[in-house]
């Protein structure tokens, strides 16, 4: 299956939250707040956030939000991975690398020097993340992406 990644527009926000609620039906009736759609259109057109998801043809099979906050004591921007999902019809484990590598291009682009996500009780979620090169940092797993200085 062949897909893109690009960043969203305000018309995939309403794609975007039904794939949240698919992913998470079953498990908390309260884990897409319901307001996470005012959110997300917000956070479309705001420069301390990425929002990005991953098409194959017209059907939406993913969606990434990394935000941003910067970081006196770290010398830059951190960008938290606030939501990583994927269709869970095709939860293809190429959809979520591309999803975060470019989530770690796009941060490193904006001038993050660190890029962290929420810890996880699912191992396999956690080795993911590990073979990404985040490493743990109690209670989340982080990755510095700061560029060498030559």
């Amino acid at each position: 299956m062949q897909y893109q990644v690009r960043t969203a527009r305000i018309t995939d926000v309403e794609r975007i939250v039904s794939m949240l609620d698919a992913v998470t039906a079953g498990r908390d009736p309260d884990a897409v707040p319901l307001a996470t759609g005012d959110l997300l259109r917000q956070l479309v057109g705001l420069p301390h956030a990425v929002v990005l998801v991953a098409e194959s043809g017209r059907r939406l099979v993913g969606a990434a939000v990394l935000a941003l906050h910067p970081s006196v004591a770290l010398g830059g921007f951190v960008g938290t991975v606030d939501v990583l999902v994927t269709d869970p019809l095709v939860a293809s484990a190429s959809v979520r690398q591309s999803l975060v590598d470019e989530l770690l291009r796009s941060g490193r682009n904006k001038g993050c020097v660190t890029i962290e996500t929420g810890p996880t009780s699912d191992p396999a979620e956690r080795e993911r993340w590990v073979a990404d090169g985040f490493v743990e940092a109690d209670p989340r797993l982080v990755r510095s992406i700061a560029r060498v200085r030559v």
